[in-house]
């Protein structure tokens, strides 16, 4: 099988590192050899034991007949999108790492691959090098999947993880994510969640079939949490996670990227640093997780290699993958249900005026918190609608408020 890898960065590079690396055992398993013919970039690479097969116009892997499987790893959803489209188009297998473009386009790629036959497929988009897109089409067949919620971007896990452990300022843990590599020059992909909304937008549309646009999820960063907020977490034996969640409603799903706080018993309290997990919830099966390095060179491009591997065993076969390009109308998340935590500079008296006290099946205030910080209290509350919760918050000075999981 002749393999050509377009974009010749961190990922790209992987790709044929691993390819490399572990030639023998691949083979094995693909039934066949892979060879890497073509490695697509603007760039030219002097030295580089695989300079000879860079070429910087896709139309030469394109026109080139024995060219089976092609890799993306770019970025971006333009040119990205174009080359890939025309890939499929002349019968060529194409995996990728790329949320932007899976997230923007899965859909319509993976139509075009099904009528020609061939394959369009995605593991590394989600989670890097934690295998979660191909046991939902393969392992969890027989699911109905109820919850998917997930710690889907491993930079702000690390940096909230830093300021819980530290007690440090988000501007301070920041630098240090940017310093370590781990955040990039622009960071605002991953500090307002962007990055987990694409990839649980991705999940949901697996999940229930249809295009779930990522511009409907309700998004919200980690910008606003502080170390007051993890001195009350703290308080609370809890922690703070940004969770990317996606649930059933009926015939729909409630999908929302924000700060939880978590107890120490929740399966996801415990994913600490630039680490990855997926909680998964089947009708059958009830709970399962899958925990790794969400991101990573080697580990984002082992995952890559698995797709080429297994569109080698399936070079003539499409694996059905249902994702259809028809739209699906997600609950509004002001109707979605949380139990919030919430830190206030108002009295008890105004704060029990605006959201009452719970008891028995009326919502309200669960307890408070109080001694962490000079000049405000702490409370929690039961589970509200998140349209009731702004009301009520209306009434009372909010310094900041985090779901509780």
């Amino acid at each position: 099988m002749k393999v050509a890898v377009m974009g010749y960065g961190t990922i790209g590079s992987g790709v044929v590192e691993v390819l490399e690396v572990n030639k023998d055992l691949i083979t094995a398993r693909a039934g066949e050899p892979l060879e890497v013919k073509y490695i697509l970039d603007l760039r030219d690479f002097p030295g580089d034991p695989y300079e000879d097969r860079i070429v910087h116009d896709y139309r030469t892997i394109l026109q080139d007949k024995e060219v089976g499987v092609v890799v993306e790893a770019m970025g971006g959803v333009e040119p990205a999108y174009t080359f890939v489209k025309a890939m499929l188009e002349a019968g060529k297998h194409v995996t990728t790492s790329n949320k932007n473009l899976v997230a923007a386009k899965g859909a319509e790629l993976i139509k075009i691959a099904r009528e020609r036959n061939i394959n369009f497929m995605f593991e590394a988009s989600v989670g890097g090098g934690i295998p979660i897109i191909r046991p939902l089409n393969t392992c969890l067949s027989a699911e109905r999947i109820d919850e998917i919620t997930g710690i889907l971007n491993g930079t702000t896990n690390y940096m909230l993880t830093r300021m819980a452990n530290e007690g440090v300022s988000f501007d301070s843990v920041l630098k240090d994510a940017q310093a370590k590599g781990y955040a990039e020059a622009d960071p605002t992909a991953d500090i307002e969640g962007y990055d987990p909304c694409r990839k649980i937008a991705i999940l949901t549309s697996l999940v229930c079939g249809k295009q779930v646009d990522y511009e409907d999820i309700y998004t919200e960063g980690i910008t606003k949490i502080t170390a007051e907020d993890f001195a009350y977490a703290k308080a609370m034996d809890c922690s703070i996670k940004l969770l990317a969640s996606s649930k059933r409603a009926g015939e729909s799903f409630r999908c929302m990227v924000a700060p939880f706080m978590l107890s120490k018993n929740h399966p996801l309290c415990g994913v600490n640093d630039v680490f990855n997990a997926v909680f998964v919830k089947g009708n059958m099966l009830g709970d399962a997780m899958f925990y790794g390095s969400g991101a990573g060179k080697l580990q984002t491009a082992s995952a890559v290699v698995a797709d080429i591997v297994d569109m080698t065993k399936h070079a003539h076969v499409n694996i059905r993958i249902e994702w259809e390009p028809e739209n699906m109308e997600l609950v509004d998340y002001t109707e979605s249900t949380n139990r919030f935590f919430v830190r206030t500079t108002s009295p008890i008296d105004a704060v029990e005026t605006a959201f009452g006290v719970a008891s028995g099946d009326m919502p309200g205030v669960v307890e408070y918190i109080e001694g962490v910080v000079a000049g405000e209290i702490g409370f929690t509350t039961s589970a509200m609608t998140e349209a009731d919760f702004a009301k009520a918050a209306e009434q009372i000075s909010v310094v900041n408020r985090v779901r509780l999981g």
